[in-house]
């Protein structure tokens, strides 16, 4: 295998929710000296584990997972503060000799480094005035379309659009100017992957995820970005008495095939990913290292 394709070299690996991506990254970084950039919009939070499905240290089985905890859930943390940081990170682990692995499911964060975003408080006037001759429910479905957090109770059409602003442009690419990315997506089955979302749901129910949200409520409140979106709600229903555990658990489940269904949307607009099964992952990357 070539030392100048690992030197120049970012794998991305992608898909949707419960795919297996975590375990796929750590896969290749223990066969390619790699550590593992997280790209999630639920995961850079501090306190929030069990709800975000955070790999634990057990998980991680001793590779290094750079942004994971960056801010705390009353705290705001944007596409563009990931690219940033993720740009950082990938200069950081060159440096230190050893492959980054960015892997994700937020289709924002992803892009936004692929594509080279720019980001900028200001949308042009065409865009600007695009966007304000758009009802307040269109808006927010162009946020819900495009993986732009917003707080789901949100109806001022001016807060919709600056965030919709913060999100940046982007760059059209060429296979040339992703030279240095290695993209792969983990393609799974409808099937499979409802189940996969079912166990999930059933593991972090046995493993405190209720008791988790009270304490997150207790702390944070209730109404910040964070605690809008997830499995956070649903718990807050659950701890009012409006839904009973069972209800819960089949809410959440509803709410994460939805999401899966919007990241692949989001994903196969990309044509620069080769979707491979979980189990082919670490081949391909192999191959294509090769090259």
């Amino acid at each position: 295998m070539a030392t100048s394709s690992l030197k120049q070299s970012v794998i991305v690996i992608v898909g949707p929710t419960a795919s297996g991506k975590t375990s796929a990254a750590i896969e290749v970084a223990k066969e390619f000296n790699g550590e593992v950039i997280c790209a999630d919009s639920r995961t850079v939070y501090r306190d929030m584990n069990i709800g975000t499905a955070k790999p634990t240290d057990k998980e991680m089985d001793g590779i290094k997972h750079w942004g994971l905890d960056l801010v705390y859930p009353n705290q705001r943390f944007t596409a563009a503060d990931f690219k940033a940081y993720a740009i950082g990170m990938i200069k950081d682990i060159r440096s230190r000799g050893k492959l980054p692995i960015v892997v994700g499911g937020t289709g924002l964060y992803i892009n936004g480094l692929l594509y080279n975003y720019k980001y900028s408080s200001r949308l042009s006037e065409d865009k600007l005035k695009k966007f304000e001759e758009m009802s307040v429910q269109r808006l927010q479905q162009y946020c819900e379309e495009n993986n732009i957090r917003i707080t789901t109770s949100s109806k001022n059409k001016r807060h919709l659009i600056s965030a919709i602003s913060q999100e940046g442009q982007r760059n059209r690419l060429s296979v040339s100017d992703l030279q240095e990315y290695i993209v792969v997506g983990i393609a799974t089955g409808r099937e499979q992957l409802n189940h996969s979302i079912r166990l999930r749901t059933e593991h972090m129910f046995l493993n405190g995820v209720v008791e988790e949200a009270i304490m997150l409520g207790k702390k944070y409140g209730w109404d910040h970005a964070s605690m809008t979106g997830n499995i956070y709600p649903i718990l807050h229903k659950f701890t009012t008495g409006e839904l009973d555990i069972e209800e819960a658990k089949d809410e959440f489940c509803i709410r994460d095939r939805q999401l899966a269904k919007r990241q692949m949307t989001w994903f196969r607009s990309n044509p620069f990913i080769e979707w491979c099964l979980r189990h082919e992952v670490s081949g391909y990357v192999r191959s294509r290292l090769a090259d």
